[in-house]
């Protein structure tokens, strides 16, 4: 038998390929492949069905709370930064006083937080419509400089849409606080009362972790103590507060066995208490309105 023939009957050939001649071969299932075949690996070279077959298998690491770590954190964050800047710069360029003014604008009239228009015309989007309104720059720049800070961090500890209910269910218990027990005929605007909410989760997240968080505790004091200014909503921040931390709350020591479960439900249990609440004074306000 010649060299030739020799060589043909001994090399192994591509089990994808059986006209291919190679001696390599897949470093999990040993089977030859050829160049075409060959997939890199961390040690040698592995085939495309050992490749399907690990990554079918590989977990993907999961967030403290519940869902998958976010590879990107901070873009539900941007992506609601942009919201409200989107919205300031609308109401800027559509009121007649420009940036100084931008009260005065149509955007503005129909979604800030006036109970009384709420109660009267059924204007419920005001709820959460007002929370994407920001009264002047310096009202916009501070709280999208706080969300920049704490949200990003609150999305990779929690997921996107846990992350995004928290924010939510903070504007809306704000909303909902000043309809409840301000003055009828005041106007809110701001997402001040999502911000608090960020607040309060990551005081509960700082806490639950073990961490030190005197820094924070600090910069939520001093918060609190310029909502006591004149044109400044106390109410508004304490019901995101509250809302925003009750939700953290049943998230974070929810069992894990039934945590998704369980975290939908809160979800739903805290958002149907505040439209039963807002129900209610809507009741108590109609006479106000007639």
């Amino acid at each position: 038998m010649s060299a030739e023939q020799t060589r043909a009957v001994l090399a192994p050939r591509c089990y994808r390929h059986p006209d291919r001649e190679t001696w390599v071969s897949c470093t999990r299932c040993e089977r030859p492949i050829c160049p075409e075949c060959l997939r890199p690996a961390s040690v040698g070279f592995q085939c495309p069905d050992c490749v399907r077959q690990g990554n079918a298998t590989v977990r993907r690491a999961t967030a403290p709370y519940g869902g998958s770590i976010v590879a990107r954190p901070g873009v539900v964050s941007l992506i609601l930064g942009l919201i409200n800047v989107v919205a300031f710069v609308i109401t800027v360029a559509t009121a007649p006083g420009g940036l100084t003014g931008n009260t005065g604008s149509k955007l503005f009239d129909e979604l800030e937080l006036v109970p009384l228009r709420v109660a009267a015309d059924g204007e419920y989007w005001r709820l959460i419509g007002s929370a994407f309104l920001h009264i002047g720059l310096l009202h916009l720049a501070g709280n999208m400089l706080s969300l920049a800070i704490v949200g990003p961090a609150l999305e990779r500890v929690f997921g996107w849409w846990r992350f995004l209910a928290i924010y939510l269910v903070g504007a809306l218990g704000g909303a909902v606080a000043v309809y409840l027990f301000g003055s009828p005929y005041g106007a809110v605007a701001g997402a001040s009362g999502a911000i608090y909410g960020l607040f309060a989760a990551t005081l509960i997240v700082v806490r639950k972790l073990g961490l030190d968080g005197r820094f924070m505790v600090l910069a939520v004091v001093l918060n609190f103590a310029v909502s006591f200014a004149p044109g400044i909503s106390l109410l508004g921040h304490l019901g995101g507060f509250i809302s925003g931390g009750l939700l953290t709350l049943a998230m974070v020591y929810a069992p894990k066995a039934s945590r998704t479960p369980l975290q939908i439900m809160a979800i739903g249990a805290l958002v149907a208490i505040m439209v039963s609440l807002v129900l209610i004074r809507t009741d108590m306000l109609l006479p106000l309105a007639h």
